[in-house]
């Protein structure tokens, strides 16, 4: 295997694929980057059974063939290489890379062991690649980090007509978002469950294309998701059980609720909280006019502040951890947001507030993106 490429296309080709390789992997060839070189092309891939990146770079092939290179220290090397043409090649074991004169010569894996990279072959969808990314940093802020629970740490992704809708929770909270969604196969309606650390990633990696191309294949335990765009794919396994049933905890409408607008209390909640312990609970006292937060530390440290606010309704108080709060409404993504106090709660736990979007105080309420928070009975 031999060629040349452009140092940009293969800096932006290998980072991309070394981005995708996970922390961890359960046997050392795992972690390699694949390259194959055809015709008038370089594939580079990886995948460890679970995750797999595939991209494609434009290049000048003297010898067509395969390598396995450590993916770790090509990403580093590629990211240093001077500015002008790339030559790699295989000899003797060993992968040589040049470039002016910087010249690396790295060992070369056993390509035989690698496992052969999923391929998708049909598109179930698509959805605008701007509006994919804003859903999956609104919604998987939510999703569960304890593996004790695998369901719970993915985003579910639900099709239904020419809507994409996500959902995720941690049991603390609820985020959901739903786009717009162009189905390309016969499957009307579908749920799969992502690992929301490989959704997250994706949504990063082919957010500068316009649309992304969505497809499932396989069947039972063997069945993945891929995402497509920009001649980059990405695959994963997805994550199989029982979604709990979180939309039903959604009231169809609550007319006791507060706008505020949104900047200023997540600056307000910022400086309130740094009194409080780790991320205790601040207390929100909801009246005509205002909201004032306290926060009370381990230390005797207190910490008070208002926020102008509109109160449709009779006052109201809640306990709520400073960072769930925010992430939920920097997920609002408007300049106001909406605060809505929930009935049917009981004494040792009160209802949720459901947070939503308003892109200004007299403005309707946006449905979008909705965010439902359990409050917490103690602040400190």
């Amino acid at each position: 295997m031999r060629f040349t490429v452009n140092r940009d296309l293969f800096k932006e080709a290998v980072t991309f694929a070394v981005q995708m390789l996970p922390a961890r992997n359960p046997q050392p060839v795992l972690g390699g980057v694949l390259l194959e070189a055809h015709e008038e092309s370089v594939d580079l891939s990886i995948f460890n059974f679970e995750v797999s990146a595939r991209t494609s770079v434009a290049a000048q092939i003297a010898e067509p063939g395969r390598a396995l290179v450590p993916g770790a220290l090509l990403g580093q090397i590629a990211q240093k290489l001077p500015n002008a043409e790339v030559e790699l090649f295989l000899t003797d074991g060993r992968v040589e890379v040049r470039c002016g004169s910087s010249s690396y010569n790295l060992p070369a894996m056993p390509v035989e062991e690698y496992p052969s990279v999923p391929v998708i072959t049909e598109t179930t969808g698509e959805v605008p690649a701007a509006a994919f990314r804003e859903a999956v940093e609104q919604v998987s802020k939510a999703a569960s980090t304890d593996d004790v629970t695998p369901v719970i740490t993915s985003v579910q992704l639900s099709v239904s007509e020419n809507n994409l809708k996500m959902t995720a929770t941690d049991r603390y909270r609820v985020a959901i978002r739903g786009i717009d969604w162009e189905n390309h196969s016969d499957r009307s309606e579908l749920s799969v469950l992502v690992p929301h650390g490989f959704l997250s990633g994706v949504a990063k990696q082919l957010s500068h294309a316009e649309t992304i191309k969505i497809a499932l294949q396989g069947e039972g335990d063997r069945e993945l998701i891929g995402f497509a765009a920009d001649g980059k794919t990405v695959t994963s396994q997805l994550i199989t059980g029982n979604y709990p049933p979180v939309e039903r905890l959604f009231p169809d409408s609550v007319d006791h609720y507060a706008v505020v607008n949104t900047q200023d209390l997540i600056d307000a909640v910022d400086r309130v909280a740094i009194v409080a312990d780790s991320d205790a609970a601040l207390r929100f006292s909801f009246t005509e006019g205002q909201v004032a937060l306290e926060g009370i530390g381990s230390e005797t440290a207190r910490a008070n502040e208002s926020v102008d606010c509109h109160l449709n309704g009779p006052d109201q108080s809640v306990a709520l951890r400073p960072k769930f709060l925010k992430e939920g409404l920097s997920g609002a993504r408007s300049e106001f947001c909406r605060i809505g106090f929930t009935s049917g709660g009981q004494e040792n736990r009160p209802s949720p507030v459901l947070i939503t979007g308003q892109h200004g105080q007299d403005a309707p309420v946006e449905n979008s993106f909705r965010y439902l928070l359990q409050p917490v009975l103690k602040v400190g």
